[in-house]
Parts: C-alpha cells; sequence; structure tokens
C-alpha cells in the first residue's frame, strides 16, 4: 500500500483540511481519530461534574462542549457524577445538576452513572495493581508525603514504606478495607518514579481512608479512591472516547494513561481546552460557596450569581448561553472572555423571543386635562413588534397616566426628544401628548403633568403629518398593578475580582449597587405571565418574572438593560 492511502496518511490530510476549514483543535483530533479507524469510528464523551456544589458558567462550556460534539458526531454523552468525597458530596447537588444540564441542553438519555457505581470495580483494579508490584501501603502523614515529594526543581524521595512487599501491601490494603484503621493512617500509593520531572508521578495517591457516609453508598466503604485514578478508570469502563478536560489536567494526563497502560484496559484520549473566565466574576467553587455561606447573595441561585441556576433565575435564556459558549470557541491557552460578549448573547436572543409590556419603574403622574372623565379605552398592542405569531394584548388607557421621570425635563437641553412643557411626544401604541404644565413639590420635585392629548392621533400617527421624534411608555392608573422589581447589576465592581491589594480578598471588590430594589407600577398583561417567563419592559431592559411573585404582587428581576442613547449623551455631557 501507497504511504498516501495510509490510515495515517488519511488521518493527516484530514487534520490539515479541518485546520484550513477553521474547525477546533478538539473536532480535528475527532475527525483525525475517526478516519483513522480509532474507536471504530465512534464519538462518546461524559460530563463528569462533582456533585460538591451547583453548577456555574464553566461548567456550561463544558456542557456544550461535550453533548455537542457527541451530537455533531452522531455518538453519545453520558452524565456521570464524579462522587468520591462524601464529605463534601450530597444529593441536593445532584439533584440541583441533573436540572441544570438538562436546562441547557443537555441529553444523556439513560447513561446516567456515578463513579461510586463502580467503587468495588477500582477496588479489584487497585488490588492488582499491587500484586503487580506497581501499588504500596504507606504510612506517611498527607504532610509528610508533601515533603517527600520534593520540588520542580529536586526530585522526591522514596517512603520507608515504598518497598514493602505485595503480601504486607494487600493484607493493609484489606484491613483498610475493613475499617482498622482511622482516618489518615494508611494511603494506597502508584509506585511510579518519585524523580520524574512531573510532579503528579512521584507516586501519587490512589486512596485514603475516610470514614464518612456515602450519599449513595452509605457506611458500606471507608476507603475511597482519588479523582485521577478514579477518573480514568470510569472513562475506560463507560467506553468513553475522547475524555474532554480543562487545562489544569495536562499534567495530569501522563497520570491518566499510565494507569490505563498499568491495568491493560480499554485506553480514552483526554485532551484539554482552555477553562472559562470572564471579567467581573470569579467562577471559583470555594469562593462561590463563601459567599452563599457568608450571605453576600441570598442562595446559590440569587441572580447575581454566576451559577447556572442563578443565570435561570435572571432570566437568562439557555439558547444564549450556548451561543455564547459558540462565540468564545475553544483555545488550548487561558483567556479572559469580556462580561460583555455574555451581556450581548442574552440581549441577542431576549430580543429575539422576549414578549414586549410596559412598565413604569420610577413614575410621575400624567393628567390628560381633555380626555374625558370615566372613559377608559381598550387598546390593542403586539406582544412582539416583529413577529406576529406572539400575539397581543389589550391595554387600558385613561385620563390619568403615569410614565418614567426620566422622560421628563423642566429644563430640556439639546437633542432631548421626550416630554418637557410645551413639547409633544408619542405615547407608545397610543396618542400624541403635549405637555402643558407642571406641577412642583415645595423643594422642586415634579409631583404632576397637566397635559393635553390629539384625539385624531390614536395609534400615534397626527392626521396632519406633523413628525414627533419621542416616543415613550406609559400605564394607565387605575389599571396599574404594583409590582417588586429588582434591578440586578454585576455582583463584583473591579474587572478582575480575584485580583485584591495586599491586606484585602475579593469580598472586598463585591459592588454595593448590585441590587437594587424597586416599586413599580405594570400594564395588566405583564402581571399575568408565568414564573420565569421572559419580557421586555419596553425601552427599559429585559426582565424575568421570579419565582417570589404572589397573585396580589409580582416580583420581576432585570436580567439585561437596553442600550440607552439618551443616557450616555448624558454622560458625555
Amino acid at each position: 500500500m501507497s504511504s498516501e492511502h495510509t490510515p495515517a496518511a488519511a488521518a493527516a490530510a484530514t487534520t490539515a483540511d479541518t485546520a484550513r476549514a477553521g474547525v477546533d483543535f478538539i473536532r480535528a483530533r475527532i475527525l483525525q481519530d475517526n478516519a483513522s479507524g480509532r474507536f471504530g469510528g465512534k464519538v462518546h464523551t461524559r460530563f463528569p461534574p462533582e456533585p460538591n456544589g451547583y453548577l456555574h458558567l464553566g461548567h456550561a462550556k463544558s456542557i456544550c462542549l461535550n453533548f455537542g460534539v457527541a451530537k455533531e458526531f452522531h455518538g453519545q454523552c453520558n452524565l456521570r457524577f464524579d462522587d468520591t468525597n462524601p464529605t463534601k458530596e450530597d444529593t441536593e447537588y445532584v439533584d440541583a445538576i441533573r436540572e441544570d444540564v438538562r436546562w441547557l441542553g443537555g441529553d444523556w438519555q439513560d447513561r446516567e452513572f456515578y463513579a461510586s457505581d463502580y467503587f468495588e470495580r477500582l477496588y479489584q483494579y487497585a488490588e492488582q495493581l499491587i500484586q503487580m508490584g506497581k501499588a504500596y501501603v504507606d504510612d506517611l502523614s498527607a504532610e509528610e508525603i508533601r515533603r517527600y515529594r520534593g520540588t520542580l526543581t529536586e526530585p522526591g524521595r522514596e517512603s520507608p514504606w515504598r518497598n514493602r512487599s505485595v503480601e504486607e501491601n494487600l493484607d493493609l490494603f484489606r484491613r483498610m478495607r475493613a475499617g482498622e484503621f482511622p482516618d489518615g493512617a494508611h494511603v494506597l500509593r502508584a509506585k511510579i518514579d518519585m524523580a520524574s520531572p512531573n510532579l503528579v508521578m512521584r507516586d501519587p495517591t490512589l486512596y485514603r481512608i475516610r470514614h464518612a457516609a456515602h450519599h449513595r453508598t452509605g457506611n458500606t466503604w471507608c476507603i475511597y479512591p482519588m479523582y485521577d485514578y478514579t477518573h480514568c478508570l470510569s472513562d475506560s469502563m463507560e467506553g468513553i472516547t475522547h475524555s474532554l478536560c480543562t487545562l489544569e489536567f495536562v499534567n495530569n494526563r501522563e497520570l491518566y494513561d499510565w494507569v490505563l497502560n498499568a491495568l491493560g484496559v480499554y485506553h480514552p484520549q483526554q485532551i484539554e481546552f482552555a477553562r472559562l473566565n470572564l471579567t467581573y466574576t470569579v467562577l471559583s467553587k470555594r469562593k462561590l460557596i463563601q459567599l452563599v455561606k457568608e450571605g453576600h447573595v441570598s442562595g446559590w441561585d440569587d441572580p447575581r450569581m454566576p451559577t447556572l441556576s442563578g443565570l435561570r433565575r435572571r432570566g437568562v435564556p439557555p439558547e444564549a448561553l450556548r451561543q455564547f459558549c459558540a462565540r468564545i470557541g475553544l483555545a488550548r491557552a487561558d483567556s479572559t472572555v469580556d462580561y460583555a460578549m455574555l451581556e450581548f448573547c442574552i440581549r441577542e436572543r431576549l430580543n429575539a423571543c422576549a414578549k414586549r409590556v410596559m412598565a413604569v419603574l420610577d413614575p410621575i403622574k400624567v393628567v390628560i386635562e381633555n380626555y374625558p372623565e370615566g372613559q377608559v379605552e381598550e387598546l390593542d398592542m403586539p406582544f412582539h413588534p416583529e413577529d406576529p405569531t406572539y400575539g397581543s394584548r389589550k391595554t387600558p388607557f385613561a385620563r390619568e397616566l403615569y410614565i418614567e421621570r426620566d422622560d421628563f425635563r423642566l429644563e430640556p437641553p439639546k437633542k432631548y426628544h421626550r416630554l418637557s412643557p410645551g413639547a409633544e411626544v408619542r405615547l407608545r401604541y397610543a396618542y400624541l401628548l403635549t405637555c402643558r404644565e407642571a406641577v412642583l413639590n415645595d423643594d422642586g420635585s415634579v409631583r404632576e403633568l397637566r397635559c393635553v392629548y390629539d384625539p385624531q392621533s390614536r395609534g400615534g400617527q397626527s392626521p396632519d403629518g406633523r413628525k414627533v421624534k419621542g416616543t415613550i411608555h406609559w400605564v394607565a392608573a387605575d389599571s396599574a398593578v404594583p409590582a417588586e422589581v429588582r434591578l440586578y447589576s454585576q455582583l463584583f465592581a473591579t474587572e478582575h475580582p480575584d485580583e485584591a491589594p495586599e491586606g484585602k480578598t475579593f469580598l472586598d471588590n463585591l459592588n454595593p449597587q448590585s441590587l437594587q430594589v424597586t416599586q413599580g407600577l405594570l400594564e395588566p398583561a405583564a402581571a399575568a405571565l408565568q414564573d420565569g417567563e421572559a419580557v421586555q419592559f419596553e425601552r427599559l431592559g429585559y426582565f424575568c418574572k421570579d419565582k417570589d411573585s404572589t397573585n396580589a404582587r409580582p416580583v420581576f428581576n432585570r436580567t439585561a438593560t437596553l442600550r440607552d442613547t439618551w443616557a450616555k449623551l448624558e454622560r458625555k455631557g
């Protein structure tokens, strides 16, 4: 066979073609493996969270990648809970992870697995390593093991217990399982190379003693396998082809390969990609736990949190997160993505799918002096101006209305096209309105506006063709529904919250204005929305009805602001 027709040559050609076509390096590797016949052309991935916390934006990238790759290549993706640390894991997290993965679009069908499913097989593999002389029971403490490991510039030292006989190691390991020893008395370590330039390979720990109840196996076990040992064998047992993980596991790949090669079992391919870092955000699980436990946020689903449950409660559509993950792509080097990219994807999706309704968050009363007292009209308004399939709603219009305080100026500056004394504006889907007089409070603030409307301008069009530049939103006073509106912004005030001056922590970078609560007034259609339903309050932003809502008083969370041209002009002065 000529060299150009070998599987290796075909794989190399495929890789070169995909690189030119702009395919990312992970998909290029999968195409190469498929072209070479490796794994029989199958693609089988997995998403393997540890159930010790709630999923966040970083996990979203992994979910989209693992489930997305499997779908693209007509393969499968497992959901596996890496539950090897009983002191930190809980069924609460298992349930939350399931919900989050499903919400984001992950479908594992009947392939839900747990590392704890494999505890017996993992134990048998460990005994096999002992019998092969590739693992030993060590009596050193955790601190002593760290000291003996050495540094990047100095080789490690062998444990005094490294050369125990196979018989003694098996006896001790079985007694560890039987519960004869307290926590920390012994560990099982792989016997590799204490002089390896890769510190991970300097006789890593495979098992430790931990007398703690497990959320699934109860008190059956008092020894638990370490993540690096468990992970590769779980991948092997499930028939995973491509084990996709973040860059911090690059050095661990050598151990991944060593365990599988030592045991002579099926060998998946580990591939690493850069984890997600986002401005104005922390994604460290330890820090997120601290935020929750110390009460800096209301819980894991606080809408300011970068958790998937928090983003869902805030009203972020899963399609926006999937689009965000697609836009930022995959890389081999860590970098930081601007939070504005996420907001762009959120706005883009919500602009397409969110219903439009009207709400006034800082009201000024308007009295239309020439509108008949006691009369109420019902104006037909579309839920979406660009998509008639969303239908319409009837909105009451009457003599007394409320408008936003920001939509009126006693002394309007240049280019201000909203309401002011003598100025005319268009009331959204209603009439043209002219301000005749502003009634002031003793402190000079505006209490009420006296206005007149053009009865011939229903729908907002002037019968004589005069041009009216400004359009503002409103609600009718008698039918307005009071609501609590929670205005969320970024949880941290600095772009890189982890960068704190000496003596300070990331907590000192919290944004004191990240939540502001106001009492607004809504048109009736807004109050009738379902919990969790996304909506645009016209001209104000995108909002979501919160689960705290009651029939008497709805609650809305701000998902994202709209671009406000006038606010930008005012800031520029």
